[in-house]
This record gives structure tokens, C-alpha cells and sequence, in this order.
């Protein structure tokens, strides 16, 4: 067995193994599975927001973009990341923690009612299905070529250690690895990043080395796509995060409303370092001193196989850089797939099916729909293909309506009605997936995000003007 296998093999062992250490305390109620019990202090409640972050799209989308590109693009998702949490710190942290609530779609209930809450739930639960499947083909790709396994089986391996991990310890359990995984993830990247900045000779030599490839001169410059690109992704990571369930719920896990709010602001500190060392490793790859940039026919493999190219670095820190990536990615993938069945569990099954459910049958639900979401990402995963970044901005642009619904419902109450709240996430939602149609079939090119923050705040027009003829 080589080093690499070993340790990721390893890491995987420790992450059930403190799934297990934490079984009971996720057992004793819902509360205390799906929102550890509201006692996270801050630091641990900004990790565990921070890791949620720092998964798959951080780490292997931001490595693929920026060896396709040439460029330090990629970092506008983490700059823009740690901005929404700093926004969110000084805004809604501490309102959706004075609410006790467990979910998004239940802070919009309090505000609009029960359809608020309903079409709401439905749509972050598509927004979110689309983050887990593109969350559970990161951990695939990283691990699967490593072990020589094929993408089918890659994915259903990972699929039963994520759903080992969420089952047995619940929200406690993410808490206590998202810690670790954020300890183990900077040291590896880290690492990796200082041996590979000396190995190329520095900032310089690396845009020599770029430019010989043919990436642009100013790869350095994150707005080089052109400025409309890159405000539409700083515009979905900012409102992203303000409806995102998966960064949201470990603030809903606070121990008070003071605390959610510190957490949110600290967090941004550990989210935009990491994916510019992400990024240069990505450059650092493109410029093929340590392999054949041509044999790379899958550029989601470029940061795996980077880490494991002895040229590059020593195959124990390689696999210390790799417990990092994969470290990032399970701390995403946890959370996702979380969220949904947060949503799923409390929006969908107790706010509409059974409203006055007993908590034990509750908390017996809330660990089944950990099996269900897992059936479904499943075959997302193994037969939908694409960019990941590209297909994780379908779901900021979902949650983009939720934000511009949840600060007009707190700050500015009266420029929107429940009914504005319901078309605005019925049309918006609608809007991005024609908006995904359109650019493929050649119709014309709108940003999803554009068409979902325009077509929502249109609706809300409409739903208040509707109000008032009745």
C-alpha cells in the first residue's frame, strides 16, 4: 500500500470513528442532531461555517479554473465567500439565531407565512441536491483514480462514507471534524503551496512560465474574464451565502445571537486564504515543469495529480497535501448534504405532512432522509458532467432570491408581500434554468445569476401589485 492510500484511507477511518464518538450526543433529540443542542461557541461555530466553504469547488473547481484559465480568476469564489460572511455578520447572523429556527425556509415563515416557507424549501432543496452531487464528484475524483477505481464505484464508496459520517453524530459531528479538517487542510495546502512557489522560482518566474503556455499577461488580475463576469460571481457568492442552509445552519447552531455574528465575521478570515494558495497550485501545474500538461485529460485530476508527482514534492507531504484536499472536501460535502435534509425533515415533513409529529419521530425521519439523499445524488453524480464551479453557481443563484427575500423581509418589510416572496422564487427559479438553456442552445447570453436576482426582484413588483388590486 503506498503512502497516498494510506493516508486517505486513514482519514476516512478517523471521520467515522468520531461519528461514532458522538452518536450519543446527536441521539438524545432533534435539536440536538440537527443543531448540536445551539452550543457552539465561536470559534468553533466560524470553522465549521468556514469548512462548509472550503470543500470541493475551493479546492478542485478552483484548481481546474484556474489550469484552464491561466489566471487567478478562480479566487473571486472565495473572496467573494468571505465577503458574504462579513455582510452577513453585520446583518442577518444574529437575526436568524434570536429566532431558534433550523432552517432558511422556517426564517421566511416567521416573516410571510406558511407558502413563503413551502415554494422556499423546494427551491433550496433543488439548489442544494445540485451543490450535493457536484460535492460527492469532487471527493470521487480525487480519491477514485488514486485507488484505481472506476467513477461508479468511486462515487458509491464515497456516498457510504458520507452517509456514515452525517448518520451516526449529526451536527456534533460535523463540528468536531470541520475543526479538524480545517487544522489538516491548511497545513497540507500549505505546505504544498510554499514548495511549489520556490520550486518555480517565485511570482515572477511563474508568469514567465504562464505566458510561454499562452496564458494572458495579467493572469494575476481575478477581474481578467471582463467585469461583468466577475461582479456576477462576487454577486452570487455574497447573496449565496445569506439563504445558504449548509453555511447558514452552524450559525443557527450558535450558542447566542452575539456569537453567530462574530462567527459569521471571523470565518471570512479563514475562507479567502485558501483558495488563492488553491489557485496557484493549479497555476503552478499549468506551466508543465513537473508533468505533461497534455496528459491531463480531465482537469479536475490536475490538483490530485499534481500532489502526487514526486518532481513536485515528496510523496509523505503530497499525501499530507492531499488529507488537506480531501479534508476540504469532506468538510463541504457533510454540511450539504445536511442542509438538505434539514430542509427536507423540517420544511417539507414536519411544516407540511405532519405538522405535529412527536420529536422521536422526528429525529427517526430526520436519519432516514440521510439515506434518501444519498439514493438520489447518486446518478446525478455519476451521469451528469460538468464544469464544477459552473454547476454550483446554479445553486448561488437560488439562493440569491432567498437573500434578497430574507433582508427586505427583515430591514424593509413593507416594499414586499407573501405573495411577491412566492412568484419571486417560483419565476426566479424558473429564469435560471432558461437562462442554462439559452446559453447552450445559442438563444442569447444572460448570467444565471443576472436572470435570477432580475427575474426576482420583477416578480416581487408584480406580487405587491397584485396585493394591492386585491
Amino acid at each position: 500500500m503506498n503512502i497516498y492510500i494510506f493516508i486517505i484511507i486513514s482519514y476516512f477511518a478517523l471521520v467515522i470513528l468520531i461519528s461514532f464518538l458522538t452518536k450519543k450526543m446527536a441521539s438524545r433529540s432533534t435539536s440536538d442532531f440537527l443543531v448540536a443542542g445551539r452550543n457552539l461557541g465561536v470559534i468553533v461555530c466560524a470553522v465549521v461555517v468556514a469548512a462548509e466553504w472550503l470543500g470541493g469547488m475551493s479546492t478542485i473547481g478552483v484548481s481546474e479554473q484556474a489550469f484552464n484559465t491561466g489566471t487567478l480568476r478562480p479566487i473571486l469564489y472565495n473572496i467573494a465567500t468571505a465577503t458574504g460572511m462579513i455582510i452577513i455578520g453585520f446583518t442577518v447572523a444574529s437575526h436568524y439565531r434570536k429566532k431558534d429556527v433550523h432552517t432558511v425556509s422556517e426564517m421566511l415563515k416567521f416573516l410571510f407565512g406558511d407558502n413563503a416557507r413551502t415554494v422556499s424549501a423546494i427551491a433550496f432543496l433543488l439548489a442544494y441536491i445540485t451543490l450535493a452531487y457536484v460535492q460527492l464528484q469532487t471527493c470521487a475524483g480525487l480519491f477514485g483514480p488514486l485507488l484505481g477505481l472506476d467513477w461508479t464505484t468511486s462515487i458509491l464508496i464515497s456516498s457510504v462514507i458520507i452517509t456514515l459520517y452525517t448518520y451516526i453524530g449529526g451536527m456534533h459531528a460535523l463540528a468536531i471534524t470541520g475543526v479538524i479538517h480545517v487544522v489538516v487542510m491548511f497545513i497540507g495546502i500549505g505546505i504544498a503551496t510554499f514548495i511549489g512557489m520556490d520550486k518555480v522560482g517565485g511570482f515572477a518566474e511563474l508568469q514567465s512560465s504562464l505566458m510561454a503556455t499562452g496564458a494572458p499577461e495579467n493572469f494575476y488580475n481575478p477581474f481578467s474574464g471582463g467585469m461583468s463576469k466577475a461582479f456576477s460571481l462576487l454577486l452570487g457568492g455574497i447573496l449565496g451565502g445569506m439563504a445558504g442552509q449548509a453555511s447558514i445552519q452552524p450559525i443557527f447552531a450558535a450558542k447566542n445571537a452575539i456569537t453567530a455574528k462574530r462567527a459569521a465575521i471571523v470565518s471570512s478570515l479563514i475562507i479567502a486564504p485558501f483558495g488563492i494558495m488553491i489557485a496557484f497550485l493549479g497555476l503552478i501545474a499549468k506551466t508543465g515543469k513537473f508533468f505533461e500538461v497534455s496528459s491531463i485529460t480531465n482537469p479536475k485530476m490536475v490538483l490530485s495529480t499534481l500532489l502526487t508527482t514526486p518532481e513536485f514534492i515528496h510523496p509523505v507531504l503530497g499525501g499530507l497535501a492531499l488529507a488537506g484536499v480531501l479534508a476540504a472536501i469532506l468538510s463541504t460535502v457533510g454540511p450539504v448534504n445536511f442542509a438538505i435534509v434539514t430542509i427536507a425533515t423540517k420544511d417539507i415533513y414536519q411544516g407540511i405532512i405532519h405538522k405535529k409529529v412527536d420529536d422521536k419521530k422526528l429525529l427517526k425521519t430526520a436519519k432516514n432522509m440521510v439515506l434518501l439523499v444519498n439514493v438520489i445524488t447518486i446518478p446525478l453524480a455519476i451521469f451528469i458532467h460538468g464544469a464544477i464551479l459552473e454547476a454550483a453557481y446554479v445553486s448561488y443563484a437560488i439562493r440569491a432570491i432567498g437573500a434578497i427575500v430574507i433582508i427586505l423581509g427583515i430591514y424593509k418589510r413593507n416594499w414586499i408581500t407573501s405573495t411577491g416572496v412566492v412568484l419571486a422564487f417560483i419565476g426566479g427559479t424558473i429564469t435560471i434554468f432558461v437562462c442554462i438553456l439559452a446559453n447552450k442552445m445559442g438563444w442569447f447570453s444572460v448570467d444565471k445569476t443576472y436572470g435570477a436576482i432580475i427575474s426576482a426582484v420583477i416578480f416581487i413588483l408584480i406580487g405587491n401589485l397584485w396585493e394591492k388590486s386585491r
